[in-house]
């Protein structure tokens, strides 16, 4: 009895291992950029960084299916290559021969996708799950909502636009106002009457010379 129990335990690895294959219905392939995202300071690809992002991935499908506890062994990764890629499936906690929906699968990674890139120092151009598009920033929600910037615009224009009739017709019945003082003034200089016995010599009448001129003769 005991020699079927360790038998099927190292079966079970054996054919969960079959299940991970190059493009795999229900696997993602991995794609790892570390010295181009660190430099100098690239750390090496090797078993326990292996563990780790396996690690990462338990915690990914944890912190999504409530409930299920996933390990470690649940991830199960094959086609590793030396330029860090490799390909992943998913296994269910109870039944290591069944795997994950993808789609189970992707929304787990996209809800911790923060998470594992922090673990690697990577971020989603360098750590690359090919086939899932990369996470979105959260949108920012402004203090001020949308509607009352609009609303102070537009009442500014408003307000703008009343100033500048305002001063305009100001500006507009002064000019009226100047010009209507420079005529008097011209009229008023034209035209001047006699003050304190001051003399007019008005206009030069010809038929009074024309008289003068008879009466002599």
């Amino acid at each position: 009895m005991l020699e079927k129990i360790i038998f099927l335990l190292c079966l079970l690895p054996a054919l969960a291992e079959q299940l991970c294959a190059p493009d795999a219905s229900d696997g993602y392939k991995v794609r790892l950029s570390i010295r181009t995202a660190l430099g100098d300071q690239a750390y090496v690809w090797n078993e326990n960084e292996m563990f780790l992002f396996r690690a990462t991935l338990a915690f990914a499908m944890r912190n999504h299916i409530s409930g299920e506890e996933f390990g470690v062994s649940n991830i199960i990764v094959c086609d590793e290559t030396p330029r860090v890629s490799f390909w992943f499936v998913v296994t269910l906690p109870l039944n290591s021969s069944r795997l994950v929906d993808k789609e189970v699968v992707e929304e787990a990674i996209r809800k911790s996708r923060g998470r594992i890139n922090s673990a690697f120092l990577l971020t989603d151009k360098t750590l690359e799950f090919i086939g899932i598009p990369p996470t979105l920033a959260a949108p920012v929600n402004p203090d001020t909502p949308p509607w009352l910037i609009v609303f102070g615009v537009v009442m500014g224009l408003v307000g703008a636009g009343i100033i500048i009739l305002l001063v305009s017709s100001l500006v507009k019945k002064r000019k009226q106002e100047r010009k209507t003082g420079d005529d008097d003034i011209e009229e008023e200089t034209r035209v001047k009457p006699v003050e304190n016995g001051g003399t007019n010599e008005g206009v030069y009448n010809m038929s009074f010379s024309d008289d003068e001129r008879l009466t002599q003769m």
